[in-house]
């Protein structure tokens, strides 16, 4: 979705996220600006419909609104002096590593890009990493595009074989980025992850989104990352959020009848 936000487009910068709100009684949600058209003064934002709120989300119209949307938040990512970059996308996280696969390209830096999905439906993105990384892996779990497997296996392909990075960017599912940090390590090759924790105010204050680290995200050092207390956490809320998504469709489905 384009949602014209003038501010907001006006001074995002890669890895910064907002917080919106569907409605009045809503629930605040944290998304990553995907992009940003400066002249038109709209935003980008790219979701996957998993609980209530995005499946609110999906069924706004052109040119109607949302009652909040508010940024910038987080700490950009930090891209000075990166000249040879591997970014590493999966899923919906490709939305967050694109704009920075951009900057970077923009800035001069060497960029290969690799993305993976589960399957050749779920793709996204393609064109945009074609037109901003020197080299493009894609791969699929079963298949069905690109390379069958998961995204460490082109990775560990070009550091076995003596290619060097100053940084691997990478942002997707918290175990996605744990095997990228571990199929990194033994190479001592540096690791940015970019976290994605239960949120609820986007600053830090409420708590609930702490990593056990002394640092601003939402990106941080991949080695430092407790990946498993992260995903301990992040699963807290499933059950709650199956329900709450189940209730929306049922109410859709009553106000169809």
């Amino acid at each position: 979705m384009k949602i014209e936000a003038p501010l907001v487009a006006a001074k995002a910068k890669p890895g910064q996220f907002i917080i919106l709100r569907v409605d009045e009684c809503g629930e605040r949600i944290p998304l990553t600006v995907a992009g940003t058209d400066k002249e038109n003064g709209t935003v980008k934002i790219i979701f996957q419909i998993v609980g209530a709120t995005t499946q609110k989300l999906s069924r706004k119209n052109c040119g109607e609104y949302i009652e909040d949307f508010v940024g910038l938040l987080g700490v950009p990512t930090h891209l000075e002096g990166l000249k040879k970059v591997c970014i590493i996308g999966g899923g919906v996280g490709c939305a967050i590593a694109m704009p920075i696969a951009e900057a970077l390209y923009n800035m001069g830096a060497d960029v290969t890009s690799i993305i993976g999905f589960r399957n050749k439906d779920l793709v996204i993105l393609e064109d945009e990493f074609k037109a901003c990384s020197h080299k493009l892996k894609i791969v699929t779990d079963d298949g069905t595009y690109g390379e069958k497997g998961n995204v460490t296996m082109p990775l560990k392909e070009m550091l076995e074989s003596g290619e060097k990075f100053d940084m691997i960017i990478t942002i997707g599912p918290l175990i996605m980025m744990k095997f990228v940090v571990a199929t990194a390590k033994p190479f001592g090759t540096p690791v940015t992850v970019s976290m994605n924790p239960i949120m609820i105010d986007g600053t830090g204050m409420c708590g609930g989104c702490r990593l056990t680290l002394n640092v601003d995200g939402p990106d941080f050092n991949g080695y430092e990352v407790d990946f498993d207390e992260a995903m301990t956490r992040g699963r807290m809320y499933k059950d709650f959020e199956r329900h709450a998504y189940e209730d929306t469709c049922n109410l859709f489905k009553k106000e169809a009848l």
